[in-house]
């Protein structure tokens, strides 16, 4: 189940993955797949197949904790492509507008201040911060509490962790705007859904985020 490509940068204490593919690397929709493992190489799939949707113009190769070279002529992923990454990436941490009793993540709650900062010029590239808490130095950022409510629920993706300026900024999973919408970059599905993920995740069994094309 998990790609060869990947499979040796999951580590033995992640038992948990949400492995998204899609078919081919323009692709706006795809499936997510629920897997845990109690042995290594054991994955089993719980729950149905989720659908998701990806960015407007498909995959991109991210940074996150892989090791391989992306393949010949794959893009990277860089700020503003409208990409989803590619690659294993960690999951540290659940925001929203309400806290569901059952989300075991770390969580932030949204408020009229925090923002996702996109500005690769800024010292809080790639980062969500409070902006009463800190001294603007951005010029693009985006706010968290969004009139769509599209960031009612979200996970965080740990895709370019070294905050490395133009490589790709504030990728989360949220809810979607409907079958087959697509994002800006993130990975997007109903609220149903990204409720059912947000109970199920477990920061015990060191969650991980890995996305492919089948």
């Amino acid at each position: 189940m998990i790609p060869a490509l990947f499979a040796p940068d999951l580590a033995p204490t992640c038992r948990q993955v949400l492995l998204v593919t899609a078919h081919d690397a323009k692709s706006t929709s795809a499936e997510l797949l629920l897997l845990e493992r109690d042995v290594p190489n054991s994955w089993q799939q719980v729950e149905e197949t989720i659908p998701v949707t990806l960015g407007r113009n498909g995959l991109a190769w991210g940074m996150g904790e892989h090791t391989a070279l992306p393949p010949n002529s794959f893009r990277l992923k860089r700020e503003g492509d409208g990409c989803s990454p590619v690659g294993v990436f960690r999951l540290p941490l659940a925001f929203g507008e309400a806290l569901t009793s059952q989300c075991k993540l770390s969580y932030v709650s949204i408020t009229a201040t925090l923002l996702a900062v996109d500005d690769p010029q800024s010292q809080f590239y790639n980062q969500i911060v409070d902006s009463a808490a800190v001294t603007k130095d951005w010029t693009s950022t985006e706010f968290m509490h969004r009139e769509d409510g599209l960031y009612r629920w979200g996970i965080a993706v740990a895709h370019n962790p070294s905050n490395q300026a133009g490589a790709g900024s504030c990728i989360f999973i949220h809810l979607w705007r409907g079958p087959g919408q697509p994002t800006a970059g993130c990975t997007a599905m109903s609220e149903a859904n990204l409720l059912r993920i947000l109970a199920w995740l477990d920061p015990a069994l060191e969650p991980r985020l890995v996305q492919w094309i089948s």
